[in-house]
Order: structure tokens, then sequence, then C-alpha cells
């Protein structure tokens, strides 16, 4: 699966009274697939994943799938802290239609989370992980950060095909990226070189064209039998062709996306996407077309905002920021409080300059 361009690690939005708001969450997620950017990640750490029960994981999942473009690659985050149960959800992912199943490392059991236990866990869930496995590192949260040695090992699994790398450090990066150039996979991707998802091939093969319109393959008889007031055709052919990607490293700070870029990072997670996916794509594709004038304009503008909203506010920053971008925000879930009325005004001023 190509991985490469800006992936919004989707927000879950709340009634007041804490419960999963799935209506504005079916918005958000419609209106983030009008935008440029690569797919979408659901139950990644912005998402308030831990904050789930198992009914609500599953239902968000459910959600997201059903309200996201066929072209948008979806990457589920299913990290749990047993291999069973992170198994089961990618399984559970897998059903419902994702291309991808993002594992963070477990750390409850934090002292016991040696190199050779989180070696032993990634190899057992991608074993049997119906998705392709992504690893995600996250040290700021889980308290355990993944050695690139380490990262470089698990590379060579054939089910593991990237990592998303928060941990900030760009020397690592770059060490991860040079440590697994000799993994040579192939992504399908479309005549343009776009990544080709499974729901965008299931949507060329489900059905036929009937006076312009699809219609299920069950129903192919009666149509046969109305063909006089009725042109029956085939369904548009959907070309792909084959790419090389290998080991795909993406990043989650957005305040040194360039520099990541510059690195080798195929492309990056990113919590500010959130509120800002054009913002973020502008670096990217500025970056890809070799305007690294432009880009770097691009990165030093967002910088202040990044490093306040996210940085410093966490979840209920991003989440005002989406407020005043057209998306539904909300309050995060307790313990996370909402911001104050200071700190809202000053995510006004930050985010002045940057609408989607």
């Amino acid at each position: 699966m190509l991985l490469q361009g800006i992936f919004p690690p989707i927000t879950t939005p709340f009634y007041p009274d804490g419960a999963v708001y799935y209506k504005k969450l079916e918005h958000n997620v419609a209106q983030m697939s009008k935008t440029p950017v690569a797919g979408i990640v659901a139950l990644g750490s912005t998402g308030e994943a831990v904050m789930l029960s198992d009914h609500e994981t599953r239902e968000v999942l459910r959600v997201v799938r059903a309200a996201a473009e066929p072209e948008k690659v979806l990457i589920a985050g299913t990290g749990r802290e047993s291999a069973s149960e992170t198994v089961a959800l990618c399984e559970y992912a897998a059903e419902l239609g994702y291309d991808v199943a993002m594992v963070r490392t477990p750390h409850y059991f934090k002292k016991l989370m040696t190199d050779a236990v989180i070696l032993n866990f990634f190899r057992v869930v991608a074993d049997r992980s119906p998705l392709p496995v992504i690893l995600y590192n996250i040290p700021s949260f889980t308290g355990y950060d993944v050695p690139a040695a380490l990262v470089c090992e698990l590379a060579g699994h054939p089910n593991i095909i990237g990592i998303k790398e928060s941990g900030g450090n760009l020397e690592k990066v770059g060490r991860m990226v040079e440590g697994t150039r000799q993994v040579r996979r192939t992504a399908e991707v479309t005549e343009i070189f776009n990544a080709v998802t499974g729901r965008m091939k299931a949507a060329s093969t489900a059905g036929v064209a009937l006076g312009g319109e699809m219609i299920e393959a069950a129903a192919l008889i009666s149509a046969s039998q109305s063909a006089s007031t009725a042109t029956l055709a085939a369904p548009p052919k959907f070309k792909t062709r084959s790419r090389e990607v290998g080991f795909q490293v993406m990043v989650g700070s957005a305040d040194t996306l360039l520099n990541a870029l510059q690195l080798g990072a195929a492309g990056a997670i990113l919590a500010f996407a959130d509120c800002a996916p054009t913002a973020c794509y502008e670096i990217y594709t500025a970056w890809k077309e070799g305007d690294e004038a432009l880009a770097r304009e691009k990165q030093q503008r967002i910088v202040p905002a990044v490093r306040r909203v996210l940085g410093e506010f966490g979840v209920a920053g991003i989440k005002y920021a989406m407020d005043l971008n057209g998306y539904y925000g909300g309050a995060p879930r307790l313990p996370l409080l909402p911001l104050t009325a200071d700190q809202k005004r000053e995510v006004e001023q930050l985010m002045s300059d940057i609408k989607n």
C-alpha cells in the first residue's frame, strides 16, 4: 500500500455529556475527504482512542469507513496492550474494508517492555494480521522509544510496511530511512501513481452500468429482461500499475515536516492536518514539485500554530482549531479539559491566516 502524502488522524467528536457524536464524525470525514489528503487515520492518539470503549472503538471504525471516499487510504489504529486483542481489532478493520493497521507499542507494564518484548509483539501481530501493519512509535505517551535498529529489523517482515515515527528525532528518521533501503517492495497504484485502495477495486467490480447508474450483480437477470428499455454496459476498466515503495517512514510532527521529507520520509500522519489539511498538503506538494523555497515558506507559516495549538494545548487545541476551520471539534473527553477563554483567543489569533 502506497503511504505517500498527508494523513490526518481524525478526532473523535463528543456530545457535552461525553457520548460519541457519530453524526459529527461522519461530517468531519466527509469534509476531510474533499481535501487533497492521501487518506485518513481512525483511532490515532488525536482520536482519543484510549478513551473509547470496545463498542465505541468499533463504531468509530465503521462510521469512518462509511463516510470516507473510496480513493482515500484508510488506516485503522488497532494497537492494544495484548497481541490477541490487537489482532482481533486488525481483523475487524479488515472486515470493514480498511487498508492498513497502525499498531502502537504496548506500554502499561512499562518496565517489562524491553526491545525483545516489543520485537516479538510486532512479529506476532504482523504474522496474524490480515492487514499490512505500520508501527506506531509515540514515546511521549508510551514511555518507550522504539530504537532505529529495531525498526530496521522489523522492516524485514513481509507484512510490516512502514512506521509512524512521532518521537520528533530527525536524526533517527534519517537512520531509519538509510537502514531500510535494502527492503524492496511494490505497491499497486493508479495510472497517475496514486494509491489503490481495496474499496476502489471493490467499487469497480460490485456492479455494472445500467442506464448510467450502477446496479448490483444480482440484478443482472431482471435487467437483461428489460433490455428493451435499458442498455447494459460493462463496468469501466480499472487500470493499475506497480510502483516500488520499500519500507515507508512516516512522521508525526508538522513543524518539521519539510526536514523529514528531505531526509526521505514518505509522508506524514499529522494531528495539525485535522484542522489545516490543505496547509500541510501545500508543504508536501511544494517539496514534491522541487520548489524548496515555497515549501520552506509554507512550513514556516504553520510552525507557531503547530507548536502552540498542538504542542501546548494538545487534543483540546486541535479540536478548537477545527471548530474555526469548518469541522466539528468540540470538547475532548474527560479527564481532558476544554480550552479556557484566554486559550481560545490565542488559538484564534494563531489560526487567523491558516484556513482551509
